[in-house]
């Protein structure tokens, strides 16, 4: 088989997420950062539509690169590309990108329990995994300084009218509502309408609130809207089911875990949570994420708090995606009735 480019692929999904990771086949972008080198592709655009496109991707699908760390704490970095942006940091992608590691012999694994240090763009994030028979069973990830931004925030939404809103940031950026409110019980046969009106919500968030990270002046946009279901008390803190709509118009199939993240940053700043409580997330499939708040922080003048998220991941498959030199559309193609308008 001729091919102008081969890229090899460790398939993953965390919790029902897909989560890719490119293992070979790509040179490092540029830039002195991962961050800068997050910036290079998310403009550049050439290595997303190949693996993010279809016949290769498809809205369903992120897909992670592997690329060298830059700070000398790390094992291992990576940047992450979802349908439609290029994030800081993901809990389930990082989850996946630990799973592959492990899992896959490119960092050794030691059992009962591999400690390593991920280079997201956004920063640093920790992993503890829980390792056994030459699986990592389940990943513990120290995820970055996450905060509420605002609390109770009016907004107008066409044909919904004024909707009470939070907005907040757990490694990315949430406009958070009342699923409740909205008529919602998160159940799977919701999805195509939580997936719809999530990007309406978002859209409109954006151009009425905004959001700005105040120690990252490039990431100034809302990316997702979390429909969030009511909280009940456990023994170990408060749990609640989910769902997230992500851009173009789809439902995380994962619990999200940069929105559990965000989520107990907005119950913190309340006052319903606390350092050493726990939050199990359900997601609309019912698989679970374990948020815990290890310690508090701030972000700017901001108080936050420092989250972990732990959840389990599966290896799917080895793939190598090629080019055919003759192949008429070589960076893929989108089509509004599944990427939306």
């Amino acid at each position: 088989m001729r091919s102008s480019k081969t890229i090899h692929v460790i398939s993953c999904h965390a919790e029902g997420e897909v989560g890719d990771v490119i293992v070979g086949g790509v040179t490092p972008p540029p830039g002195d950062t991962i961050w800068e080198q997050r910036s290079f592709i998310a403009k550049d655009q050439s290595l997303r539509n190949f693996v993010l496109n279809e016949p290769r991707g498809g809205v369903f699908r992120h897909v992670n690169l592997l690329v060298p760390p830059k700070h000398p704490e790390a094992d291992a970095a990576f940047i992450i590309m979802e349908p439609e942006d290029t994030p800081p940091m993901s809990g389930s992608n990082s989850i996946c990108v630990s799973t592959v590691l492990l899992d896959g012999g490119i960092v050794p694994m030691t059992e009962p329990v591999t400690e390593l240090v991920l280079e997201a763009p956004g920063g640093l994030v920790r992993v503890r995994a829980d390792c056994r028979n030459g699986k990592a069973e389940r990943i513990h990830v120290q995820n970055v300084a996450s905060f509420a931004d605002r609390l109770d925030a009016n907004l107008e939404v066409d044909g919904l009218g004024t909707l009470t809103v939070d907005t907040a940031y757990g490694g990315d950026s949430f406009v958070v509502v009342d699923a409740s409110a909205l008529g919602f019980a998160i159940e799977e046969s919701e999805a195509a309408d939580i997936a719809r009106l999530g990007v309406r919500i978002t859209n409109a968030a954006n151009e009425q609130l905004g959001f700005c990270h105040p120690e990252n002046a490039d990431w100034k946009h809302i990316s997702f809207c979390a429909f969030c279901g009511p909280l009940t008390a456990t023994d170990k803190g408060l749990t609640g089911r989910s769902a997230i709509a992500i851009q173009p118009g789809k439902v995380d199939r994962s619990p999200t875990g940069t929105a559990v993240s965000a989520r107990m940053a907005l119950m913190a700043a309340r006052g319903q949570m606390s350092v050493g409580q726990e939050f199990e997330a359900r997601s609309i499939i019912g698989s679970t994420f374990t948020g815990k708040i290890l310690s508090e922080a701030t972000v700017g003048d901001r108080p936050a708090i420092i989250p972990q998220i732990s959840g389990r991941a599966w290896v799917t498959g080895i793939h190598q995606h090629m080019l055919d030199p003759g192949d008429p559309w070589p960076g893929g193609y989108k089509l509004s009735d599944t990427w939306g308008a």
